[in-house]
């Protein structure tokens, strides 16, 4: 009875993969088709080709528009990693007045909407002359309350007497934090860092507000775009489409490991 339910239950996950796993490969197998073979209730092409590949990357800005999701991913990904860790080691191992409240007032905000946002960021980047620049798409990612409730909640776990440690050898507060308390969050820290660098990836809505040039868009929006300026030429966005999800499946393939342990961690501390 047991190998039964075992059988049933890994049997209903293989189809659940299969059906989630399914448009990837239809997306894939469509970008190696040439435009005639596109309407055709074929799932393999019959004349593979590489062409709309190179029709993408030589005929569109889509390398730039890469590069530029690359660009935001990364940096807002560091400045996460390392500002939210600081103040989730603040906020769970010093002591100062207001500590408290500092903290749920940090927690608040993840109530509040990301589209309720979005019209105090565009005025302050227009005021600013931060639209269409580099810094117009990164500074609503630097910092996140969501990292800030994470780190703490690890930072919290803690032994205080291997800090009070660090301190009596002569450590700075600063010491502290990076020489002993930041590399012991390291699931912590590769779980967030996954998830900043996907999320900020598939930011659609900000950039496309910011953004005013072709130059300067992010991967969804070009690729968003560049489908409405293709029309019918499926075989050509979905072309696009693959190259825009490699990173994310790069990602998941390599960290998978990692994204399964900040999960469990994160639903085990604090």
């Amino acid at each position: 009875m047991k190998r039964l339910s075992t059988f049933l239950i890994y049997l209903l996950l293989t189809l659940g993969s299969l059906v989630m796993f399914f448009p990837f490969v239809w997306m894939f197998l469509t970008s190696l088709k040439p435009f005639a073979e596109i309407f055709e209730l074929r799932l393999l092409p019959q004349a593979p080709t590489l062409d709309n590949y190179r029709e993408v990357l030589f005929d569109t800005q889509f390398p730039r528009w890469f590069l530029n999701s690359l660009i935001v991913a990364i940096i807002t990904t560091a400045s996460v990693l390392f500002f939210d860790s600081l103040v989730g080691y603040t906020l769970a191992k010093l002591r100062f007045p207001g500590k408290g409240f500092i903290f749920v007032l940090i927690l608040s905000t993840l109530m509040v909407p990301t589209e309720m946002l979005i019209i105090p960021w565009y005025v302050m980047s227009t005021e600013y002359g931060w639209s269409n620049t580099y810094w117009g798409l990164l500074f609503p990612g630097l910092i996140s309350a969501f990292g800030v409730f994470l780190m703490r909640q690890f930072f919290d776990t803690l032994p205080t007497d291997l800090l009070d440690a660090g301190r009596i050898d002569g450590l700075s507060e600063f010491g502290v934090f990076w020489r002993i308390a930041f590399p012991l969050v390291r699931p912590a820290l590769a779980a967030l860092g996954i998830f900043t660098f996907l999320g900020n990836w598939n930011a659609f809505l900000w950039p496309l507000i910011v953004v005013q040039t072709a130059d300067m868009r992010t991967v969804p929006v070009g690729v968003a775009l560049f489908s409405s300026e293709a029309g019918t030429a499926w075989n050509l966005i979905m072309a696009a489409s693959s190259l825009a999800v490699l990173p994310v499946l790069l990602v998941f393939l390599f960290f998978q490991r990692q994204i399964i342990e900040g999960v469990v961690l994160t639903g085990v501390k604090g």
